[in-house]
């Protein structure tokens, strides 16, 4: 907005005030007021606050309007080489181990290209997970995109842990499973076929 040189007044909205700055953007809205809901990273509403507001303007009668722009689930999905005819967005998996593993299972029967998203902090613990539900699967590892360090790794979770050892890893990744055969209803997977 400076870069515009575009001065609004500014109202924090973030995940713990929600639900009360719903209620007074609805507000203003019903006043004829204009609102833009913009995030410092990513598209409002894709693994960032939004989608309440959205849902409350629609069913307040207000109009919605999108305005395309960046979005690192799009943007990975896109160059990744991963099939992009059927994706499963998923967000970031649960903190907790077991509910994180209980969704990893039923992901395994979902086809198409999973996208996650995760931080570089629980990195390796991903590639460990999906070593343990999709080991023979290609793996694409997105971050920094279309920033100046933006990185592509490719390979199995084995192949990538061992190119994320010794490596300092940092930004949010955008994780991208090519889950187009999924595990047959035994839970065996089949080899993987690398393009």
């Amino acid at each position: 907005m400076k870069h515009f040189g575009i001065s609004k007044r500014l109202l924090s909205y973030f995940q713990f005030n929600e639900s009360k700055r719903a209620e007074e953007i609805i507000e203003r809205l019903r006043r004829g007021e204009r609102v833009a809901l913009v995030t410092d990273a990513g598209s409002p509403g894709i693994s960032n606050p939004g989608e309440r507001v959205v849902k409350a303007a629609w069913k307040a009668g207000c109009r919605v309007e999108p305005v395309p722009g960046a979005c690192a689930l799009v943007a990975a999905l896109t160059a990744s080489g991963l099939p992009t005819d059927e994706f499963h967005f998923i967000g970031f998996l649960p903190r907790k181990s077991g509910q994180r593993r209980n969704k990893l299972e039923a992901l395994r029967t979902f086809s198409g290209t999973l996208v996650l998203y995760e931080s570089p902090y629980r990195l390796e613990k991903l590639l460990a997970e999906l070593k343990d539900f999709f080991p023979n699967r290609n793996v694409v590892l997105a971050r920094e995109l279309t920033k100046k360090f933006e990185e592509f790794l490719r390979g199995t979770p084995a192949e990538l842990m061992e190119t994320a050892k010794g490596r300092l890893l940092k930004g949010e990744f955008v994780v991208l499973v090519d889950n187009s055969q999924p595990a047959n209803p035994t839970g065996r997977e089949d080899a993987r076929v690398n393009p």
